[in-house]
């Protein structure tokens, strides 16, 4: 297959290459970027010296990128994706790796992004592939999920399913390391700022809200809407998001065990620890893995779960070679059998 990615040089499409040099099945056909057009994309990212040493293009090339690829990731900031979509729809399968193919109805997008929908008729699918693996096979155009919905969506979906907590109790606390910021320059990124230090942000208004409550509310069959509270912690990569819910009466810690085994047990990237099982960021470290662990709290009659993710990996690129696999009907862990990097 011939992939492009077009805006290459973020924290993700530095990702994608990393991955997509152990896919057997891909051949890399052209890599764009706006800011570095006519640099090789190793005098950019030196860890890819030896591997890659293609030179970054313009978008301008859009005509060839389309003739010459039958795949286009695209890795751009939410607003300008559904421009290219619309240039190669119908011409090469999408995966955007950002927010704008994300939501099924365009108008919560706009609300949330304060941009216009520009592709309202894209057919765009979201791509949580244990979630939505039939649409995804059978998508033009997949939105890519962000990183704190698919530990959060992943970590709630069986207990909203089955039906077992009460969706008006739901609270989601997640911490991000520092690389889900983007590579551009921000004071609230800067070493000084983030060393030594644990800080919650958009309490409330966090963009990636309306994602899970997407998610959650079609499992549910009803609106949920959730409390989600993010947070950024001084490490490079993970996502920890811990999850609560109140459950209903009667149901039973056995019935909570059940609702993972039936949605998850066959699941090669969903790795169940268990109940009284403890995820951790370090043990998913540079591989697609989501390890999910869970405890209920008689005391309280809570049920919480806690997922961990590498936010590079499952929570974007990994995410989205896992949907490039099953577009193309090849297995899914094709290029995605890296163990966790560890310690």
């Amino acid at each position: 297959m011939k992939v492009s990615i077009i805006g290459a040089t973020g924290y993700t499409g530095a990702e994608l290459l990393r991955i997509l040099n152990m896919h057997p099945a891909v051949e890399i056909s052209y890599l764009t970027s706006e800011s570095h057009t006519g640099a090789a994309i190793n005098t950019i990212y030196p860890h890819l010296s030896g591997v890659y040493d293609r030179c970054l293009v313009s978008m301008q090339a859009m005509e060839d990128i389309g003739r010459e690829s039958d795949v286009v990731f695209i890795g751009l900031p939410h607003g300008h994706a559904m421009e290219v979509g619309k240039k190669l729809a119908g011409t090469v399968k999408i995966i955007d790796l950002g927010a704008d193919y994300r939501f099924y109805n365009t108008a919560t997008y706009e609300t949330w992004y304060k941009v216009p929908h520009t592709h309202k008729e894209s057919g765009a699918v979201y791509g949580l592939t244990e979630l939505y693996r039939e649409k995804v096979k059978a998508a033009s155009i997949v939105g890519n999920p962000g990183c704190y919905t698919t530990a959060s969506i992943l970590a709630l979906a069986p207990l909203v399913q089955k039906q077992l907590v009460d969706v008006t109790t739901l609270v989601v606390d997640a911490k991000s390391g520092v690389s889900g910021a983007g590579r551009g320059l921000s004071l609230g990124s800067h070493f000084t700022e983030v060393f030594e230090s644990v800080k919650a942000y958009n309490i409330g208004g966090h963009r990636h809200t309306p994602e899970i409550e997407q998610a959650l509310s079609e499992l549910a069959g009803t609106e949920v809407v959730i409390s989600f509270t993010p947070h950024l912690i001084p490490m490079a990569r993970g996502i920890l998001s811990t999850c609560y819910a109140k459950l209903k009466p009667g149901v039973t810690p056995e019935q909570v065990d059940q609702a993972f085994a039936d949605l998850y047990g066959r699941e090669y990237f969903i790795r169940l620890l268990g109940r009284g099982g403890y995820p951790a960021t370090k043990n998913t470290r540079g591989s697609n893995f989501c390890d999910l662990g869970w405890h209920v709290d008689a005391r309280t009659g809570r049920v919480i779960v806690v997922a961990a993710i590498d936010n590079l990996v499952k929570g974007a690129a990994g995410q989205a070679v896992q949907n490039m696999n099953v577009m193309f009907d090849l297995d899914e862990k094709t290029g995605l059998n890296q163990v966790p990097v560890y310690p």
